[in-house]
């Protein structure tokens, strides 16, 4: 189901733009920057939001709820709105109209062919956000997925108060909480957190660069259950199909050899990183600059990034 409607939503896209946008939004799906990506600020190829008519930006919006689980989209369009307000956008101002991709500088791109029999991808790139969804014989592959806030809570405004991503931390600082003493010494990686995710935008991630922290099997019943929850807010802003692969994915692995790290400070307001790692599953959130106001976290699936499983499969049935 989510491969047709992603499918249909993508040509319905293409036969919205011109002939001028669709030669900047669609290459072929072995371009050589296939797998370039960065969630820092700056020009990407491909076409963006703000250059879309309000239909146009409503097809290409069609396309990431599709992607996404209810959740996941509402994440995504909190990053957008975040960024607008951090811009100073008149789109983030009360009682004006909420067209979070009017003047947003968040690139589209389709690889391949949607209308084919081969894999194709589509994936949306900009400041603090990164989905790449890739398409290969009726499955989709997600990752690598980036969602990132700046500022993680408003300090003023009219929009004071308001939170992006908060249950990444709290369920963060909650498990750690929950920790016993010996628990702690063995989670705790490093008093001082690092100043980014250190897999960065890497085309492959390298979970060598993470350290080990504590083994889900050490954990008790309600500590484990933080951490799921804690996986479940990365795999579940994904759809429905895609996730549940992915959890099952981890389970079959192992769950138990799940870890999680911590380093820098216990409270919020404190620069503070964690990370998740297994045998098939990545993730990571950094909240250390501006004064512990600006969040980076990162979901790389180890196996099928980019649909690297799911290629593999596709090439070996097909010759």
């Amino acid at each position: 189901m989510v491969v047709e409607q992603t499918r249909a939503a993508a040509l319905e896209l293409l036969a919205a733009l011109s002939p001028e946008q669709r030669s900047q939004f669609t290459v072929p799906f072995d371009t050589p920057d296939h797998q370039v990506w960065t969630y820092l600020p700056g020009d990407r190829p491909g076409v963006t939001l703000g250059s879309l008519d309000v239909g146009q930006r409503a097809l290409a919006m069609r396309l990431l709820e599709i992607g996404c689980s209810e959740r996941g989209y509402a994440d995504a369009r909190s990053v957008l709105f975040t960024e607008a307000v951090r811009r100073g956008l008149a789109q983030a101002s009360p009682g004006t109209a909420v067209d979070l991709g009017s003047e947003q500088r968040y690139f589209l791109r389709i690889l391949g062919d949607p209308s084919g029999d081969g894999p194709w991808a589509w994936r949306i790139n900009g400041h603090h956000l990164a989905l790449h969804v890739t398409v290969v014989d009726g499955a989709v592959g997600f990752t690598p997925q980036f969602f990132g806030a700046e500022p993680a809570k408003v300090q003023s405004g009219p929009h004071e108060g308001f939170r992006a991503l908060p249950v990444e931390q709290d369920l963060g600082f909650g498990l750690l909480h929950s920790l016993e003493p010996d628990q702690r010494a063995i989670a705790v990686v490093s008093d001082e957190a690092p100043g980014d995710i250190l897999t960065r935008y890497d085309p492959i991630a390298d979970p060598s660069v993470l350290r080990r922290g504590l083994p889900y099997g050490d954990m008790d019943g309600g500590q484990q259950a933080l951490l799921s929850r804690l996986v479940g807010q990365y795999v579940g802003r994904a759809a429905e199909p895609i996730g549940q692969r992915t959890w099952k994915e981890i389970t079959d692995h192992g769950i138990e050899h799940l870890t999680f790290a911590w380093a820098g400070g216990s409270e919020p307001g404190t620069g503070h990183y964690y990370s998740i790692a297994g045998p098939t599953f990545l993730a990571e959130y950094d909240n250390t600059q501006n004064d512990a106001n600006h969040i980076h976290s990162v979901w790389r699936d180890l196996q099928n990034d980019w649909g690297r499983d799911l290629l593999a499969e596709h090439y070996a049935s097909h010759g």
